[in-house]
């Protein structure tokens, strides 16, 4: 394929590789649709810069993914140390070190190149996420090509770019298809019509080049592009028996296939090889062929009758198992195609675990799913015994509850107990009881959980794993519902009995109970919640880390400590996400929220619950703290959708019958209320709140006294409460309105001055409240002012400022204008007096309000929607910035404007316990299942 219009893209390469070269290593991200030419774009540069030594690794979108595939590919053209690791089952960490030692001397110019990311396994992107990371001071120059016309919103490699694109040593280059000037130079002799054959093609030069070599000039029908795949087919039909039935046969193994697989399976393979490569819809590739591309490989894939294809594939799985193939997940595929069971039941487990032991998740559930639709006999049944059955819904339950996939995990789980008991292991009935009972409370269904039983099946069977664990879990639901004596004897008893048997997996979520019912009391728990992350981490306890990196945001966010809080979310979000842990991540995502709610950033925190909800499927219990934030930052700001959420919430607490949950949605249903005039109802959540609050940690109480008392209920408060509280409830809201913005908890501060009933306490208030676009809790201090026989008041916000056109703030709208500018945040920040994290935050906040995949689509539809001008901010030198990057004089005293006060949602309407009560924070993840 003749390059065009490509200079540029060449340059910017050139560029890249000269930096690595100088031991600034970078990421070179290559996007563009289906054969827009991103391998030809590589493989040319590959031919301009022949100093470099290049590896190449390719993820195939052929069969569930084998995990770190391109690793291996890469481990077998560079051998060494890295090859020895891979044939040793090391783990991933030392896998990601070894190729980084591999290729990442500063002296020495390494091109490794990954193909087809958007096939990538979990742990492939984890890879490119690690290298990415880690490129400066290293000589790598790192290309990685995707397709990025069909990516979901939810789509993973979709999150990994959004943080490979913070990284200072990242690039992108973005190909677009060809004009029709270069359609016409490619058709040049071919005596098509230009204009037609780019309309035909959309300007897609592998569609052009093959519609041109074929001759075709008419569109046909199929998945793929009709005039794509006629034109593959049109240049298959010309070849001989022999070589088209090595084409089949290569289409049906991969996008890359081994030369002595092919000599195994066909009769013919020398001569065939050699048209195939004559014909140019293979290339050689060392010891392997694969297609120019993959529409190539998907029409000839089609085309080969059913019949035939099921043949193939078991030719292909008797030859692989002769070759000595290890790679099961590549083997389970074929053996799934080929209708072979029992070889699906030999591989498609082991593929499992092997992706779990690597932390790609996804394909793990995949494997266990491809196994039980061959053993429980909806494909060909293969007589499963039990306990097999047992152990693959075990395994299933497992991989579905770390992607937060709790109805699966719940069915999944059910099943095995149903099989263990068939079976009369009286052990495993016992641990999948355990196990269920975990389940049972992520999905919020708490009186569900067996976990009784669990304990009273294994007490008789003697000291063992599985009864540690049982203790380990019924410490922790006993500890959900705060009852904190025997919590902490079932942990210290799960806890001495893990010591024993050196279970490191239970010993850590036992010290993680400890160490929360501690917090609870008010007692020493950091050390001994720190001492259950070491524990995971060097145990390779994926859950149990989440669980407490999670614990430890959630327990300092429940104290106000908020960059504490911030510190382990930033850590665990980054270890969740690198571990395909979507369970943790969203909980932590959720608890990242409940701080912003907090501590005044309503829009973030509105930003990233909505998107929660939006692109994942989260269980109940991540669904619960989200859809009581996103009512309580409705209710703040006078917005529409309070209700919906909010009675969500209500019946997802209520379900738990924990007061952790109970209480912090009763009384942000009490505040909704309470803002909307409504105080009958806000004082009956108040007391429904304190029925279930007396053990419930200080700061629950504290909330629950404070709006019993705005309410005009009588109910006395119960236990010692914190300072702010204790200020406010002794009549002295003038200092608890200090020791709140001391907590950076302005809403809270301004609440308390509210009730202080002088004059200047109110005016106070009342900026503060205005200042957070709190307008529901200003009306009423503007009224308490009126009532004062104030008259001179600041007049409000105009109804045309607050219903902005998607919904943007005024200094979204200010940031929205320099990004059309084309400023960085480092800019954006300059010119706005604020931080470089907050010109991030707000420039995420205003890509999700605009459904916006990136800032150059943020502004093309700014234009398009006329809201790239609608405010431009004010520079330091007095002038305002146009969003075309023209200066205009700034009004009169036009100093840039501050940004708004970190104001806080407390506790006081709190978001579900912060420590112990925030779902999609510690609650959530307290009850999260144990590893297993």
């Amino acid at each position: 394929m003749r390059l065009l219009e490509r200079e540029s893209s060449l340059a910017s390469l050139g560029e890249y590789a000269a930096e690595a070269a100088r031991g600034e290593g970078r990421l070179v991200l290559v996007a563009g649709e289906a054969g827009v030419g991103k391998s030809a774009l590589v493989e040319r540069f590959q031919r301009d810069l022949p100093l470099a030594r290049w590896s190449w690794g390719a993820c195939d979108g052929l069969f569930t993914p084998r995990p770190l595939g391109p690793l291996f590919d890469l481990a077998d053209r560079l051998g060494g140390p890295l090859l020895e690791l891979c044939r040793a089952g090391a783990g991933r960490e030392e896998l990601f070190r070894g190729l980084l030692r591999e290729v990442g001397d500063p002296h020495a110019l390494d091109a490794v190149v990954v193909e087809d990311v958007h096939w990538a396994d979990e742990a492939t992107l984890d890879l490119l996420s690690f290298l990415g990371r880690r490129l400066r001071g290293t000589g790598l120059l790192l290309i990685a090509t995707y397709r990025d016309d069909a990516m979901a919103p939810s789509d993973p490699l979709r999150v990994t770019l959004g943080g490979l694109a913070s990284q200072r040593s990242t690039r992108r280059i973005g190909l677009a298809p060809l004009s029709a000037e270069a359609v016409r130079e490619l058709a040049a002799g071919s005596g098509a019509d230009a204009c037609a054959l780019h309309r035909l093609t959309g300007g897609n030069p592998f569609y052009v080049t093959e519609v041109v070599r074929a001759g075709m000039h008419a569109p046909g029908s199929s998945q793929i592009p009709g005039s794509a795949r006629d034109a593959v087919l049109a240049r298959a039909a010309r070849l001989s028996g022999p070589a088209r039935q090595v084409l089949d046969v290569a289409a049906l193994t991969g996008t890359r296939v081994e030369s002595r697989l092919l000599e195994a399976v066909t009769p013919f393979p020398g001569p065939a090889v050699d048209e195939l490569l004559a014909c140019g819809l293979v290339v050689g590739d060392g010891e392997w062929l694969r297609f120019r591309h993959e529409i190539a490989r998907l029409a000839v894939q089609e085309a080969v009758p059913a019949h035939r294809a099921r043949a193939v594939h078991g030719r292909v799985l008797t030859a692989l198992e002769s070759l000595g193939c290890d790679d099961d997940a590549r083997m389970a595929f074929h053996a799934e195609a080929a209708g072979e069971a029992a070889a699906v039941l030999r591989h498609a487990p082991a593929a499992a675990r092997r992706a779990a032991w690597l932390s790609s998740h996804r394909e793990a559930a995949a494997q266990f799913r491809r196994a039980l639709r061959f053993a429980d006999g909806t494909a060909d049944p293969a007589g499963t015994d039990a306990t097999t059955l047992a152990e693959l819904c075990e395994g299933l339950a497992d991989e579905a509850a770390l992607l937060d996939q709790w109805h699966e995990a719940a069915e999944a789980c059910e099943r095995a107990l149903v099989e263990w008991r068939k079976a009369g292991n009286r052990l495993r009935e016992g641990d999948a009881l355990r196990r269920l009972s975990r389940i049972m409370w992520n999905m919020c269904h708490g009186e569900r959980a067996p976990v009784e039983s669990a304990v009273s099946l294994l007490e008789p069977l003697g000291p063992g794993v599985e009864l540690a664990w049982a203790y380990a879990t019924y410490a922790n639901q006993r500890m959900l519902r705060y009852e904190l004596d025997a919590a902490e004897g079932a942990a210290l008893r799960a806890q001495e009995l893990a010591e024993r048997l050196g279970a490191t997996d239970v010993l850590s979520d036992a010290l993680n109970t400890r160490a929360v019912c501690a917090w609870t009391r008010g007692g020493d728990w950091e050390g001994p919640m720190r001492r259950a992350l070491e524990i995971a981490l060097a145990g390779r306890h994926q859950d149990q880390a989440g669980r407490a990196y999670a614990n430890l945001a959630a327990l300092h966010n429940g104290r106000r400590r908020f960059a504490e809080s911030e510190r382990y979310l930033a850590e665990g979000i980054a270890y969740c996400d690198e571990h395909d842990l979507t369970s943790y991540a969203t909980c932590l995502r959720s608890e990242r929220s409940t701080v912003m709610e907090r501590d005044g950033r309503w829009e973030e925190s509105l930003s990233i619950s909505t998107g929660i909800l939006a692109t994942v499927n989260a269980s109940p219990s991540n669904r619960l703290c989200t859809v009581r934030r996103i009512g309580s930052v409705l209710a703040r700001r006078g917005e529409p959708g309070v209700w919906e959420h909010l009675e969500e919430a209500a019946v997802l607490a209520d379900r738990t019958g924990e007061p952790q949950q109970i209480v912090p949605v009763r009384l942000t249903r009490a505040e909704a209320y309470w803002l909307e005039g409504r105080t009958g109802q806000a004082r009956r959540e108040a007391e429904l709140a304190h029925d279930v609050s007396a053990g419930s940690d200080p700061w629950d109480r504290g909330a629950v006294a404070v709006w019993l008392v705005r309410t005009g209920s009588p109910r006395p408060p119960q236990g010692e409460v914190p300072e702010p509280y204790r200020l406010e409830l002794g009549g002295e809201p003038v200092a608890a309105a200090r020791a709140w913005t001391e907590l950076d908890c302005r809403y809270d501060a301004a609440l308390a001055l509210s009730g202080a009933g002088g004059e200047p306490e109110l005016r106070e208030a009342l900026a503060m409240f205005t200042g957070l676009g709190a307008f529901p809790a200003a009306r009423i201090v503007r009224q308490e002012l009126r009532g004062l026989g104030v008259r001179s008041l600041p007049a409000g916000p105009r109804a045309a400022t607050r219903e902005h056109p998607s919904g943007l703030t005024r200094r979204e709208r200010e940031v929205l204008a320099l990004v059309c500018a084309q400023h960085t945040n480092a800019e954006i920040a300059a010119k706005l007096f604020i931080s470089v994290k907050t010109a991030g935050h707000h420039v995420s906040a205003i890509l999700a309000k605009l459904g916006a995949p990136s800032r150059g689509a943020a502004a093309e539809q700014a234009v398009r929607l006329g809201l790239a001008g609608l405010e431009v901010p004010v520079t330091a030198g007095g002038t305002r910035q146009g969003p075309a990057g023209r200066t205009v004089a700034a009004p009169a005293g036009g100093a840039a404007e501050e940004p708004a006060g970190r104001g806080g949602s407390a506790r006081t309407p709190g978001p579900r316990g912060g420590a112990a009560g925030a779902r999609g924070g510690a609650a959530e993840i307290w009850g999260a299942r144990g590893a297993t």
